[in-house]
């Protein structure tokens, strides 16, 4: 089992979570692909995205996998007229991670971040543990403190 720094960060937390493996396709790196190879629905594996708010900058959201980001919404709710996707290349310089592998913790900065409602539907969620191929499953409300926690950053 690999252990990663977010799941360094659960640890120093108390927050009870397990670490899930699978095999990485390069050429895949989607939640529905990490869902088929878990046998998981989709809907159970949250992506983490990098958006830029008009006005906040930059926004962390976290959405089911086959999901697309509603933009707008997250623009709504984060307090700005509009948000976009950060371009790719920025994405590790942000976060710290690569592509396929952005955890929602133990990121470089603390960001503003935002978990979509369905999550609270599920005892239990997968988000990355920050490296391709290894996720953490736990409560979608530990997640949210564990964020708050950490960096300080009012989740939703």
């Amino acid at each position: 089992m690999k252990k990663t720094n977010a799941a360094r960060i659960l640890e120093r937390l108390g927050v009870d979570y397990s670490i899930l493996e699978f095999d990485v396709d390069e050429d895949d790196l989607s939640a529905q692909d990490a869902a088929r190879k878990l046998g998981l629905p989709p809907e159970q594996i949250f992506k983490t995205l990098v958006a830029r708010g008009d006005k906040s900058g930059i926004i962390i959201a976290c959405v089911p996998g086959g999901k697309e980001l509603d933009l707008k919404a997250l623009a709504r709710v984060s307090g700005n007229k509009k948000a976009e996707l950060v371009p790719l290349k920025e994405v590790r310089n942000l976060t710290g991670y690569i592509r396929g592998a952005v955890s929602p913790l133990g990121m470089k900065s603390s960001y503003p971040f935002f978990l979509d409602d369905s999550a609270f539907a599920h005892t239990s969620i997968i988000v990355s543990a920050g490296a391709r191929g290894v996720q953490i499953s736990l409560s979608p409300h530990d997640l949210a403190s564990a964020l708050e926690a950490e960096t300080g950053v009012l989740t939703r």
